[in-house]
């Protein structure tokens, strides 16, 4: 059995917004959602910059109450997820629970949680709270998520690091393409913005430690000094064809294909000949009946690290040729929101879907100086007005994991 797989509802809540309207018009307008550093002082820390979600209150969704018992981001999920749910128009209750599933990428999970119980831990062990590991554990998510909305079907969450939410979501569309479900809620989400974060990934050396905010994030730029640190959350409501047809949904744009690889490589570096990435890609748009021609876009991964844009650019070229490499647009959400971690794709996704949708393209924000190892069409220039019927969203792990869903126009 092979059944069409089709967007019909989004949420978000991320450093550019709170909602997608928000969200998008905030993209369209280039705006930047990276800012200073003021959960914690920085006067003697390297790392100045964030891609932090500011002011959040959770009670539009959520109650005071419960959220108490929920890490951030959980907080996050259900946010985003409730919201999506409206989006989409429907709760779904027309569905067998046991067809509908919940599926969230979570990268790491509740470090500000474990940060500060640790803390607690060390003064008195008897003062860790009851709530901690129910509060602490990835899966909390999707396990919350599935309680507040009573879906029984598929209930997990895929932690790939940076490849977490791009995973959740072309592992739900494989449960509904093979008929395994008839709808799934999925995405991403995270919130690691802490001082215990920020310095174990600047002692890795991947950090930016720009103290201007239109220089910190610029992937494929060749002064990129590393990647922005930032949390949120995207969800998707993703729905068989002819179910969101029957109800009268208002259809987003349709998921085609995706692909998935390991580079069997590194820790932390992907891998210099990019053939495992480049597989993923191709994976996708051939499960999409395309060919490399016919994608118009990429939503990169883009970090601004030095390694993934010159690898991830390489990748690109052996996914699609070094002819049609040269003529797709590219360009990178993380030059205004930062690095998402597990959230990142959930997020992008968002972005690459209402691309396809609206035949825009946005412009790789604070790209200056060109790099000859990135040598693509980054869409530096400005926002781009042009036709886009089929896309694809990357995101490559630390561990080398790679996924790539390719998402077209539903016609």
């Amino acid at each position: 059995m092979s059944r069409r797989v089709v967007i019909t509802g989004m949420g978000t809540v991320n450093p550019l917004g709170k909602s997608v309207e928000e969200f998008w018009e905030n993209i369209k307008a280039n705006k930047v959602g990276i800012s200073f550093v003021d959960q914690f002082d920085t006067s003697n820390f390297p790392v100045k910059v964030v891609g932090a979600v500011k002011d959040f209150d959770p009670s539009a969704y959520i109650d005071k109450k419960e959220a108490r018992r929920m890490d951030r981001f959980t907080q996050f999920a259900l946010y985003a997820s409730k919201q999506a749910l409206e989006n989409a128009g429907t709760d779904l209750k027309d569905l067998d629970p046991f067809r509908v599933g919940v599926i969230i990428g979570v990268g790491i999970g509740g470090l500000n949680m474990t940060e500060a119980e640790v803390t607690k831990f060390n003064q008195k062990p008897d003062k860790v709270s009851v709530f901690f590991i129910p509060m602490m554990i990835g899966n909390m998510a999707a396990g919350t998520v599935a309680m507040k909305t009573g879906f029984k079907g598929d209930n997990y969450c895929t932690t790939t690091a940076c490849a977490s939410a791009t995973h959740a979501i072309g592992e739900a569309f494989r449960k509904i393409k093979d008929g395994y479900l008839d709808a799934c809620l999925c995405g991403g989400s995270e919130a690691c913005v802490s001082r215990f974060a920020m310095s174990g990934f600047n002692n890795m050396k991947a950090l930016s430690q720009a103290t201007e905010i239109e220089k910190a994030s610029t992937p494929f730029d060749a002064n990129r000094q590393g990647f922005v640190l930032g949390e949120g959350s995207g969800m998707l409501v993703l729905e068989e064809y002819e179910h969101a047809k029957a109800r009268g949904a208002n259809i987003i744009a349709e998921i085609a294909g995706y692909g998935a690889t390991g580079d069997a490589y590194h820790m932390t570096s992907p891998s210099p000949d990019g053939d495992a990435a480049a597989y993923g890609m191709k994976y996708a748009y051939e499960e999409a009946g395309l060919t490399a021609d016919q994608v118009d876009y990429i939503n990169a991964h883009g970090t601004s690290t030095g390694l993934n844009d010159k690898y991830e650019t390489k990748a690109i070229k052996l996914a699609l040729g070094e002819e049609a490499a040269r003529k797709v647009a590219i360009n990178s959400t993380k030059s205004m929101i930062g690095h998402l971690l597990g959230a990142a794709g959930g997020v992008e996704a968002i972005v690459t879907a209402l691309s396809v949708k609206n035949d825009f393209v946005h412009r790789t924000v604070g790209y200056t100086t060109p790099d000859p190892e990135c040598d693509l069409d980054y869409v530096t220039e400005g926002n781009r007005e042009m036709t886009v019927n089929a896309a694809l969203s990357n995101s490559l792990g630390f561990g080398g994991h790679n996924a790539t869903i390719c998402i077209i126009k539903c016609k």
